[in-house]
């Protein structure tokens, strides 16, 4: 195998990880974000516990908003 090519598909495959992990990174401080400033009264977890399935679609969205983003890290 050419060291060059190689070299470059090392490269290539860290820049993909350092961009999931930063696209995870500000997933996870958006939901945290909408959890604590937008809904600051309601607490997501526990609803969700208590079978609010409004609570629940909103959380499962964010969690498909953050595969989404991820997903297109890796390509």
């Amino acid at each position: 195998m050419n060291p060059a090519i190689l070299k470059v598909n090392l490269m290539t495959m860290g820049l993909n990880l350092t961009y999931a992990l930063v696209a995870m990174l500000i997933g996870l401080v958006a939901v945290k974000f909408v959890d604590k400033l937008v809904f600051p009264e309601i607490n997501m977890i526990a609803e969700i516990k208590r079978g609010n399935i409004a609570a629940a679609i909103f959380a499962g969205m964010g969690l498909v908003f953050l595969a989404l983003v991820l997903s297109s890290a890796v390509r």
